[in-house]
């Protein structure tokens, strides 16, 4: 296999070497990026990027809670993961769940005082996190490229989902 004639496998191209090696750099700085938030954010607030991630979405919900089913949805978690995760935060006193009026087999998920205390205590350190580790390390050029970037993979991986 050379650069110029790649091996073709049911129809498609497999990646070049610059592009393998593009694939990895991303992955492993996408990787490093990551952890070091994630260590931060953790550090900082006492709070993991799961916690930050439910936070974030009841934060935005309207009346600060959600269907599990549709947080789910929301942070990109499967049912049971949500479930276990949420358990924890429960516990925590960051979030209360309760059986959904309409839907008995279903459950609410609402943001408590302390919950909504924990995120925006631990919300200017992340954003300082993610200032100093991402934007602070590009051009305003490569961060717009970046997020054309991301968009387009999102879309990309969006369409692959739907039958």
């Amino acid at each position: 296999m050379t650069k110029a004639t790649p091996e073709r496998r049911g129809g498609r191209q497999l990646p070049t070497a610059d592009e393998l090696r593009a694939w990895r750099d991303f992955i492993e700085t996408t990787e490093v990026l990551r952890s070091r938030i994630a260590s931060r954010l953790q550090a900082e607030s006492g709070l993991s990027p799961g916690d930050y991630a439910v936070l974030l979405a009841l934060t935005e919900a309207p009346d600060q809670q959600m269907r599990s089913s549709e947080l789910a949805a929301h942070v990109g978690w499967e049912r049971s993961r949500l479930s276990h995760h949420l358990g924890r935060m429960e516990r925590r006193g960051l979030i209360r769940r309760q059986e959904c009026a309409t839907d008995p087999r279903g459950a609410e998920v609402h943001l408590t005082p302390a919950g909504a205390e924990s995120f925006r205590a631990s919300t200017v350190p992340h954003l300082r996190a993610i200032r100093e580790l991402f934007v602070d390390a590009l051009t305003p050029d490569q961060v717009r490229a970046a997020g054309g970037i991301a968009a387009a993979l999102h879309a990309h991986l969006d369409a692959e989902r739907r039958p």
